[in-house]
């Protein structure tokens, strides 16, 4: 799964302070990753909220952070008023250029801003990215090519940012030869474009995961133990959960508590997820134990066709409860199980839809995430680990 970006621009280009401020603004409320701004705007921003600052560097770069009365941004940018975005000519030998020599000789200048006006400036843009940690490459009359060849040449050696104008754009650009630039940098004054880039970031960002069928072989009462409903700060829908598991190569598909009950009204925030030792799956494709959740981590929230995104855990509730010990068999003869809370509010998903823990048989079939390899502090490892 590759994490994606959006970089909001919101320079001078862009128009006066109170035009910047509403973009910047527009930008927060969206959730953008990143704000691009001159360096005078840098506390400006700040002031505003919570974001990375990306700022283009005054003229004067040896300079650049030693006053302490000014607000320093995350990252400093070459390029623009420069060679970068063609203001000076680009010279014959890049080892003449300005823009480079800035960033190979400031620590805090990790970026480069180039606007793609020919060939010449791509071959630009991959010499800068040897040393810039951000590379922000801007076609004029843009077409996919320039940077089908950027992504090709150098999307392994920096964090390479494709400017965009629309969501449509941004897609197209985390799309492009199925790899896709890392981050876009969106140049648009449209709150609802703003917004829908934001989306096509999230989309981008989600992990699909391959949910095969296995056969329950046992369904037993194990005890008392103490076991922790997953609260989190979103709303789930009837075919979304969690997937938990006593082992790591096994993880049972668990439903939220969205459906209404003779006994307890419907919790669609909640996944009653099994004991304090079972593994849940983590946004970033990890894994934690279900004692570890504390509020303010993240989860992933699954559905039943295995689409995923993130949710943010409110509480996590451990009671003691009686449990079922729940054993399956995959297609190729492995052996995996979980503790599931002997109640019929926990529901699996089964070949016949929604089926409570309490219901389950041995021969039904359950949905399951299988995974090769083991866990060492949530990662995958190729290791050989025995669970049993």
């Amino acid at each position: 799964m590759t994490e994606r970006a959006v970089w909001l621009k919101a320079d001078d280009s862009v128009g006066d302070w109170e035009t910047r401020k509403r973009r910047i603004t527009a930008g927060l409320e969206a959730g953008v990753d990143w704000v691009l701004v001159d360096e005078s705007d840098v506390e400006r921003v700040r002031e505003l909220g919570s974001v990375n600052v990306a700022a283009f560097e005054r003229d004067d770069v040896d300079v650049i952070g030693e006053a302490e009365s000014e607000t320093e941004a995350d990252c400093y940018v070459v390029g623009k008023d420069g060679e970068g975005d063609g203001t000076v000519d680009l010279p014959s030998d890049f080892s003449g250029s300005a823009d480079l020599s800035a960033l190979r000789r400031k620590d805090d200048v990790g970026g480069a801003y180039v606007r793609i006006l020919g060939e010449e400036y791509e071959s630009f843009a991959e010499a800068a990215a040897e040393d810039a940690a951000y590379t922000l490459v801007v076609g004029e009359d843009w077409t996919i090519i320039p940077l089908e060849n950027l992504i090709a040449r150098i999307g392994e050696e920096t964090t390479l940012v494709a400017g965009v104008t629309t969501a449509e754009e941004a897609e197209t650009a985390f799309e492009t030869l199925d790899i896709g630039a890392d981050a876009v940098l969106l140049d648009s004054d449209d709150p609802d474009e703003i917004r829908r880039t934001v989306r096509v970031r999230d989309a981008a960002r989600r992990e699909t995961l391959d949910l095969e069928w296995v056969t329950v072989t046992a369904v037993e009462e194990a005890g008392s133990a103490d076991r922790v409903c997953v609260d989190t700060g979103t709303l789930m829908g009837d075919d979304e959960g969690m997937l938990v598991g006593s082992m790591s190569r096994g993880l049972f598909f668990v439903h939220a508590e969205t459906a209404d009950s003779p006994y307890v009204a419907s919790r669609p925030f909640r996944v009653n997820a099994g004991a304090v030792h079972a593994y849940v799956r983590t946004a970033d494709g990890g894994t934690k134990y279900l004692a570890e959740l504390g509020s303010g981590d993240d989860v992933q929230i699954v559905d039943t066709d295995g689409h995923t995104r993130e949710g943010v855990v409110g509480r996590a509730k451990i009671e003691r409860r009686p449990m079922f010990r729940v054993e399956a068999e995959t297609a190729a003869g492995d052996r995996i199980e979980t503790l599931l809370q002997n109640a019929e509010t926990i529901k699996v998903a089964t070949r016949e839809g929604r089926t409570a823990v309490t219901d389950l048989e041995a021969g039904d079939e359950v949905k399951v995430y299988l995974e090769e390899g083991g866990r060492h502090f949530g990662e995958a490892i190729e290791e050989r680990i025995i669970e049993q």
